[in-house]
């Protein structure tokens, strides 16, 4: 019997510049237990390499990591991409490390922490993650999905990185998986916020760059229980499971 699992799966680690260095494996995984999520998606710009580290630290803790990244277009356009397994999200990973720059500034470096499950730091990525890829917004999805991963065009109600703002529209060649809105938008409104779009699926997100919004929004999702193979069927509409725009209640 399927029931409503609360998921959060866009949240950054000390990986990302942009984001707080409290975002360590063992913080966001306490975080995301003490509010009651039930799965979280790992999505550090264009990188991959913290995922492994945060999927550890909750291997006692009731709580699915997904592996994941936001992957910057060439368009400038953010793509939440979640992959089934570690070793796909790396497979991608390397492609875009391959279309980015490094640095050689030990200050936006360090900026790049990778850390371990113990929430020790391993070392610095070089790569700028914050920069964009060399990758088109149709081969990315086209990359990711290729990899068995879920496209989703991320924070759809933004103007910037989010595609309708950069954009105008969402091409309709582009296979996503789903839309996902900011906080700013109410999950159950969506579909009537943005009419165009509203045969997608829509999911939000925390987005969350700091400990305190780590679950501040959350999206349904009715499974029988949270493994990988559940929430792609949930996102497929498969066998009765599915996101639920309404929330667990």
């Amino acid at each position: 019997m399927v029931r409503c699992f609360k998921a959060d799966l866009h949240t950054h680690t000390c990986l990302s510049p942009c984001s707080d260095l409290e975002m360590s494996p063992q913080g966001i995984v306490q975080a995301a237990v003490a509010r009651g999520l039930d799965i979280i998606g790992i999505s550090d710009h264009n990188s991959a390499a913290n995922a492994q580290a945060v999927i550890r630290a909750a291997r006692e803790a009731p709580l699915l990591v997904i592996p994941g990244m936001e992957i910057t277009t060439a368009e400038e356009v953010h793509v939440l991409a979640l992959f089934p397994s570690v070793e796909t999200a790396l497979q991608v990973q390397r492609t875009m490390y391959a279309g980015l720059g490094t640095s050689d500034s030990e200050g936006y470096i360090q900026e790049q922490v990778l850390a371990n499950e113990d929430d020790e730091v391993e070392g610095f990525c070089s790569h700028l993650l914050v920069g964009a890829s060399l990758l088109s917004l149709q081969r990315i999805v086209r990359l990711v999905k290729g990899e068995g991963g879920l496209a989703i065009a991320a924070h759809v109600d933004r103007q910037a990185f989010g595609i309708i703002g950069v954009l105008g529209f969402i091409p309709l060649q582009l296979e996503f998986d789903a839309l996902e809105v900011s906080r700013h938008v109410p999950l159950p409104v969506a579909a009537q916020t943005f009419p165009m779009y509203s045969h997608h699926a829509f999911i939000t997100s925390s987005d969350a760059h700091y400990l305190k919004d780590v679950g501040a929004v959350c999206t349904g999702l009715l499974l029988e229980e949270p493994t990988v193979e559940e929430v792609w069927a949930a996102f497929q509409g498969r066998a009765g499971r599915r996101i639920a725009p309404e929330g667990c209640g």
